[in-house]
């Protein structure tokens, strides 16, 4: 099989592609035949360094995949070999073969692309576990979300249309025509002052802010409606370049707010952080968030945008597009 390797930290440069023996499923697991595997930040962030989770170098990383199952290792199942699935993956994901238990593993809809089902795990999961479980979002509530044409930003705008939400989206002005189409209300997120144009929108505060960028904690929490939410899911401030920087890393963190308890109980308000990795062993808890996602999708209510496609040898390429905050929507490895 194919591995995409990051064997040091460094620049998108460092990535390899190697070959491995495949690995063989055990009872209870299935072998997947991949054909698209996930990109997400929390991968630049591992091969530069920044992502405590990750495996030390050299390490093959990974959340999500989708393809077809070519070996079942025994068990009851009710997948059986040429089945077209997707799965979650904890890290080793980015390889043409992977072996998953059948608790991470569910079908591809019928009229999926591989890369969709690729683009839809981490981020989907976490936009509905953000909305729903965390911030308990009411028909009718206002959102924030930071990076709102990326991959949670998009899965974020269309669940808010599923529950009901008014979403108000921070991205650069060349993605704004996305957004409105699909529904959200787009501000410049490169504009200084990108919080008094959210006060304008919602003179009473909005009721959910959503920051994967640790920079801007504190003028989300103080847009902040009476009980309000702030839900943390990511520090990418972290990295502002393809290489990492200790000291810039060490001030960003030491910049870092702190919410008081007296504070929060006197204003009545939530802070809350995600880590939608953290809970992928919890299969009890995902695996119904899951389904209901798959329940929607086959609706039609929910699908993921996939920006592009990268071949696993162009990983390189498709780490600096990211960097670079060029895609709207999911990028996607795929495996020939």
């Amino acid at each position: 099989m194919k591995q995409l390797l990051v064997p040091r930290i460094g620049p998108p440069e460092v990535l390899r592609v190697i070959t491995a023996p495949d690995p063989e499923p055990r009872p209870g697991e299935v072998r997947i035949r991949v054909h698209a595997a996930g990109l997400n930040f929390s991968d630049l962030l591992a091969r530069q360094g920044l992502y405590p989770d990750a495996p030390k170098p050299p390490c093959v990383v990974g959340y999500e995949v989708a393809g077809v199952i070519d070996a079942v290792g025994g068990g009851e199942t009710a997948f059986r070999v040429g089945d077209r699935v997707l799965a979650m993956t904890k890290f080793g994901g980015q390889s043409s073969a992977v072996v998953v238990p059948q608790a991470l593993l569910f079908p591809l809809p019928d009229d999926w692309s591989f890369a969709e089902g690729a683009a839809f795990p981490v981020v989907y999961l976490t936009a509905y576990h953000m909305l729903v479980r965390v911030a308990a979002a009411q028909r009718g509530e206002s959102v924030v979300v930071h990076a709102a044409a990326g991959g949670v930003g998009l899965a974020v705008a269309e669940m808010g249309r599923v529950l009901g939400l008014r979403v108000i989206g921070l991205a650069s002005a060349a993605k704004h025509g996305v957004l409105r189409d699909y529904g959200v209300e787009p501000i410049d997120g490169r504009d200084p002052q990108w919080d008094r144009a959210v006060r304008a929108l919602a003179p009473r505060g909005v009721d959910i802010v959503l920051d994967a960028s640790g920079e801007n904690l504190r003028r989300g929490y103080e847009l902040l409606a009476p009980v309000g939410r702030l839900i943390i899911y990511g520090v990418s401030g972290l990295s502002t370049g393809t290489r990492r920087n200790i000291v810039r890393v060490l001030w960003q963190v030491l910049r870092l707010p702190r919410f008081g308890p007296l504070s929060l109980m006197n204003k009545n308000l939530s802070v809350a952080g995600v880590n939608i990795g953290h809970l992928w062993h919890h299969a009890e808890l995902l695996r119904p968030q899951m389904e209901t996602l798959l329940v929607l999708a086959a609706a039609g209510k929910v699908r993921p945008r996939v920006d592009r496609e990268f071949a696993v040898e162009d990983a390189a390429a498709a780490h600096h597009h990211i960097h670079a905050r060029r895609n709207i929507g999911k990028v996607v490895l795929t495996f020939a």
